[in-house]
């Protein structure tokens, strides 16, 4: 009867959704739209294929073409030159050119994001070729153009003060509808240069609450549901016309702290808190797949897992001691003091990835049985870096996705040289900065990543607790949808209904 009466409520809780349409993709995911520019929202239009990239890359992380069919780099590394893939049409009906493509990687290079980092001097046109001009070698730019905040967008995507004002791209699919936070509608794009999709139109709508998303999946109020907490995982899986599916990510449900406060400014202050972690128990009994991290790269990451090595472990004793070899004593509540500072902390996650808040509560008891007392804030994922900005944040507990780029050294050039908002925070190691950023010059040998594995084992700027798996469910009534590792999309310009 309980389980009647969630179904029946089910569109009281997301009063957005309306029941499958036998034309329509219903797709829901706790990821909310926070506007129309690809720097705010652009993992999400990517994976809806709305719009694209220059460059592409398929599900091992290889670079291939995209809206660019070719790209090569003058002998001293400081010019790329990127074809512009000819035939494409805008949603809007005007052609892709060099020059449209310039116009989207300069508004991507004006804004805070990777294209900002880069060393890049000029991005123009030269006839059918996009040229960018650096000030340094940087062998992984062809990598930063695959990012979703990378996308092209039609010139009239663009206002007056050069702002995003509307969402047009090149996908298989255009925007009808996009109402952030949580609609978006759109419609098979018929001129779509490889080919129109099967499905005629889709909608996504952004669901917080894991419960509810769970709840269309049973119901049918959505064809696809992505990012299940681990109890809906299995009672969905008993379902016979759902299919539960999941997938190996390299992204990593991490601990970030601030290793310049008193409570973490030493490496052991830090290994006290990861020898605290019960993984094995936690993955268990949280994530229920087996995934414990014991290094900071997942093994599905080939050439940066390093099996050689030691393994991050669980020892709760020894935790203790290192703290008190920290200079860190029992207080008569049993929580660590040390000059007359108890050792409490506040720990900032979101809800948005259901595991998250229940990591936390675990965490918080395995710390508080080596005398760290945990406060924890639960909010929005944007509370994170805007408290490191800030710099008011003590701990933060998250998923980092090191795919974001697919040369993993993009994310790392972002987050650890130096740190910044998703990554480590009050943590310097010059070798590690010096290293990330020859590696995004010259590119990673496999001595280059086996050294920065090492120091990440080394120092812990941050955390790693569990590598992930990002699980979905899918409706009988369609095929053909697929999860990327590197979550760039579901196959949507392929996938059909079922006749």
């Amino acid at each position: 009867m309980i389980r009647s009466a969630l179904l029946a409520v089910t569109a009281a809780l997301c009063p957005l959704t309306a029941l499958a349409d036998d034309q329509t993709l219903d797709i829901a995911a706790p990821f909310e739209l926070k506007g129309l520019d690809p720097a705010l929202s652009g993992d999400i239009f990517l994976r809806l294929e709305i719009a694209e990239t220059l460059v592409d890359s398929d599900a091992k992380g290889r670079l291939r073409p995209g809206l660019a069919t070719e790209w090569t780099t003058s002998e001293d590394g400081l010019e790329w030159r990127f074809r512009i893939r000819e035939g494409v049409a805008f949603h809007d009906g005007t052609m892709l050119d060099a020059a449209a493509a310039a116009i989207s990687l300069n508004h991507a290079r004006s804004h805070e994001g990777l294209l900002s980092r880069a060393p890049i001097t000029d991005i123009r046109a030269d006839g059918a070729d996009l040229v960018v001009a650096l000030s340094e070698p940087f062998a992984i730019l062809p990598a930063f153009l695959a990012e979703y905040r990378s996308q092209i967008l039609a010139p009239a995507s663009y206002g007056p003060d050069g702002e995003v004002v509307a969402l047009i791209g090149t996908g298989a699919f255009r925007t009808t509808e996009v109402s952030p936070p949580q609609t978006l509608a759109a419609e098979r794009f018929e001129d779509y240069w490889d080919g129109a999709a099967r499905i005629p139109a889709l909608r996504y709508t952004a669901v917080t609450r894991s419960e509810t998303r769970a709840l269309m999946a049973e119901s049918g109020d959505a064809e696809l549901v992505v990012t299940l907490d681990p109890a809906s995982v299995t009672r969905l899986s008993e379902l016979e016309d759902l299919e539960v599916v999941s997938a190996p990510l390299p992204r990593v449900l991490m601990l970030k702290v601030d290793a310049a406060s008193p409570f973490f400014d030493s490496a052991a202050e830090r290994e006290a808190l990861s020898m605290a972690i019960d993984r094995a128990g936690l993955a268990q009994v949280v994530l229920r797949y087996d995934a414990s991290a014991d290094q900071m790269f997942p093994p599905n990451m080939d050439g940066w897992h390093d099996a050689a090595l030691p393994p991050l472990s669980y020892d709760p004793e020894a935790a203790r001691a290192l703290l008190e070899q920290a200079g860190w004593t029992p207080g008569d509540d049993g929580i660590m003091q040390k000059d007359g500072q108890r050792f409490a902390v506040e720990l900032v996650t979101y809800p948005d990835r259901p595991e998250l808040p229940l990591t936390a509560t675990v965490l918080q008891q395995l710390f508080h049985d080596i005398g760290v007392d945990i406060r924890i804030v639960s909010s929005n994922s944007s509370e994170i870096p805007a408290r490191h900005a800030a710099g008011t944040l003590q701990m933060g507990l998250m998923a980092r996705n090191f795919a974001l780029v697919p040369d993993p050294t993009g994310t790392l050039l972002q987050d650890y040289a130096p740190g910044g908002d998703w990554g480590a925070m009050g943590w310097d190691n010059p070798e590690a900065a010096q290293l990330i950023r020859r590696m995004a010059s010259e590119g990673a040998t496999p001595g280059d990543r086996a050294r920065i594995a090492a120091i990440f084992r080394q120092d812990l700027p941050v955390i790693p607790i569990a590598w992930y798996q990002q699980t979905a469910a899918i409706s009988d009534r369609v095929e053909g949808i697929t999860l990327d590792p590197y979550e760039r999309g579901f196959g949507l310009a392929r996938a059909g209904f079922v006749e």
